[in-house]
């Protein structure tokens, strides 16, 4: 959010902070949190790379497209057991999977780099 904005809110009463501080996040949520979308977005770059659907993924793990939207969407339904064992069935080793999630993403819903 632009500096302009937030002094725009503060000077009308409103209060200005962060998702974490709303929800009270420690900082073992936020890890968490954190791991899981970065599990979901290899699993959607990997997807995409070999060109399967999310259809013909759900075929390939045993599952429904519904659920692998919900993975990739970083569901707090989905279990990260269930995410690691579907980057594994798209014959990721683990060592490729912490090297992906390892390296830093964009912000969700941004193409470009916020600074």
């Amino acid at each position: 959010m632009k500096k302009s904005k937030i002094n725009r809110l503060r000077a009308a009463g409103w209060r200005v902070g962060s998702v974490r501080e709303f929800l009270e996040l420690s900082d073992e949520d936020v890890a968490l949190i954190e791991l899981k979308l970065a599990v979901a977005d290899v699993i959607r770059r990997t997807r995409q790379r070999r060109e399967l659907t999310q259809t013909g993924l759900a075929k390939l793990i045993g599952s429904s497209q519904s659920r692998v939207a919900k993975m990739e969407a970083g569901d707090a339904s989905v279990s990260l057991d269930l995410m690691f064992r579907t980057a594994f069935s798209l014959g990721l080793s683990a060592n490729e999977v912490s090297k992906q999630i390892a390296k830093p993403r964009p912000a969700r819903g941004s193409s470009k780099k916020v600074g």
